[in-house]
């Protein structure tokens, strides 16, 4: 038992007296808030227009204009290491994941077995008298565990949440995903013929795992982790949205980049100093690595001026379908705040959005038609997807643009994800609102942020405090500080602000909150 018995038992029962505190299920406190933690994936710190960017998501500057924006939010550059972080309030590698889950290896660092003594913030709130819930990409389980003879300690229920809907690797189909409802695999519950997407789906099965409690005990608050698709590959939508798109992309990354940076500007997100990042900031691909080995192909980008017209083309609608997708899945997160508030609810949660890292660049310089061609080491050759350019985005495409978009909509860093030692790989967009806790500013905050901050105030906030214990386990300390209080970094002695921070590969030093590598004159 959780609480000793404080009763009487006597030999009559006309002379004992109950206690049912130890056997009644925790109850959270009056008017605690929901949490609504909302993990965008692989979209660049200039993607959105809320952060300046070409792509229209206007739910998520609702929620920027419900409360704050994040200027200065870090992550590790790579998936299950920031998303391990976001759930814990630890560091990638305490977690046993600096690197992604596919990649285990017998080492603590990079085991990708989360410690039971790293509670998820699920658990905390679990036993605090919470609903919990997980929907949509998971990706914190070892690759092979996530197969129906396996060990499912690490799936979600076994980490907290009461219901998952949604998948357990990096990445899936939008129009065929392997889905998984709690502890058991299921198909998708229509075909992309009858308008099936994932988007869509995942939007329902929220929104549905909360009415289920909601009509049963309509004071009972929940925490859910939507953890979004979009807008990792391949990039699948309907031909519609991303027609939406004609002529925004027509004039090349490149172009766009001063226009994205002035509107960051413009909107208090960098300071008026900031400049573009150079193209291929190394000189690559004719440098070498500091190794004498060739620069990595992939990892370059193509002068746009240098592209025939009919790459041109390709690349161009490859940022159209891009730029749909996104779209298409900001406008089905906003069915869930929709929900929220028609429902009452919204005014009393706490909502997180953020991405998981930069922009990807695993189409290559290229991009392709196939993303697992890029897993596999190969560039696809531009008149292999030139045949296939109006399937972009269909049913029978995994496609990805190529770096150049990468390089945009990370705008104005260099880089892309899986970068760690470059902001294009590690800043994001962070936005956090609770309408009846925070009030809403209209500039943004610029206090240095890591992936970890989001943990304490969900538990903070839900007047939830960090346990010692949980399950019966001993719990590690929370690395994290609550972003509620928009901290800056500590001072240091001589008064400039310092700190190193862990981005995944290492520890990054920075001054006045910015990575001080990257100060340039």
């Amino acid at each position: 038992m959780a609480k000793p018995f404080k009763g009487k038992i006597a030999l009559d029962i006309r002379d004992s007296q109950p206690d049912w505190a130890p056997f009644l299920a925790p109850k959270a406190p009056e008017n605690s808030p929901n949490v609504l933690v909302i993990a965008w994936d692989d979209v660049g710190y200039g993607t959105m227009d809320c952060f300046g960017g070409p792509v229209k998501t206007p739910t998520m500057s609702r929620i920027a204009d419900m409360g704050v924006r994040y200027s200065n939010f870090h992550t590790t550059a790579l998936c299950s290491p920031t998303r391990a972080s976001l759930m814990t309030g630890r560091n990638a590698t305490s977690n046993g994941m600096a690197t992604i889950a596919e990649f285990s290896s017998g080492f603590p660092g990079i085991s990708t077995r989360i410690p039971f003594e790293n509670g998820f913030v699920s658990e905390v709130l679990g036993e605090r008298g919470y609903n919990t819930y997980c929907v949509g990409k998971w990706h914190l389980t070892p690759g092979e565990e996530i197969n129906m003879a396996a060990y499912k300690g690490r799936w979600p229920l076994g980490r907290g949440f009461e219901r998952f809907y949604g998948f357990l690797g990096g990445e899936s189909s939008c129009w065929y995903p392997d889905l998984i409802h709690d502890n058991h695999p299921v198909d998708p519950p229509a075909t992309p013929e009858e308008g099936y997407h994932i988007a869509n789906d995942l939007s329902d099965k929220a929104i549905e795992f909360i009415r289920d409690a909601k009509v049963v005990d309509p004071g009972k608050p929940f925490f859910m982790y939507l953890s979004l698709d979009a807008a990792h590959a391949p990039h699948h939508v309907f031909k519609e949205w991303a027609d939406r798109y004609r002529g925004v992309f027509d004039e090349g990354y490149e172009a766009i980049r001063p226009g994205i940076l002035r509107r960051q500007k413009e909107l208090g997100l960098l300071p008026e100093n900031t400049e573009l990042s150079p193209i291929n900031p190394h000189g690559e691909p004719t440098v070498s690595r500091p190794d004498g080995q060739p620069w990595p192909l992939l990892d370059t980008v193509r002068p746009w001026n240098e592209l025939s017209p009919d790459e041109q083309r390709l690349f161009v609608r490859m940022a159209e379908v891009f730029a749909g997708y996104v779209s298409y899945s900001d406008d089905q997160l906003g069915r869930v705040l929709d929900f929220l508030e028609s429902s009452g609810e919204l005014d009393n949660t706490i909502i997180v959005a953020v991405s998981d890292n930069g922009a990807s660049g695993e189409g290559g310089p290229d991009g392709t038609f196939n993303e697992w061609r890029f897993f596999n080491g190969l560039n696809t050759p531009t008149e292999l997807s030139l045949e296939h350019i109006d399937e972009l985005g269909g049913p029978t495409s995994y496609n990805h643009y190529n770096t150049g978009w990468a390089w945009a909509f990370d705008t104005p860093f260099p880089y892309w994800k899986r970068w760690a030692g470059y902001e294009g790989g590690v800043a994001d967009m962070c936005l956090v609102a609770w309408p009846a806790g925070i009030e809403a500013r209209a500039r943004c905050a610029s206090s240095t942020s890591t992936r970890w901050t989001s943990y304490p105030p969900s538990t903070t906030c839900s007047a939830s405090s960090r346990p010692k214990y949980s399950r019966a386990t001993p719990r590690t300390r929370s690395r994290g500080r609550a972003s509620g209080r928009h901290s800056p970094t500590p001072k240091r002695r001589d008064g400039r602000r310092s700190s190193t921070r862990c981005w995944g590969s290492g520890p990054s030093t920075t001054k006045a909150g910015w990575p001080a590598r990257f100060t340039r004159r």
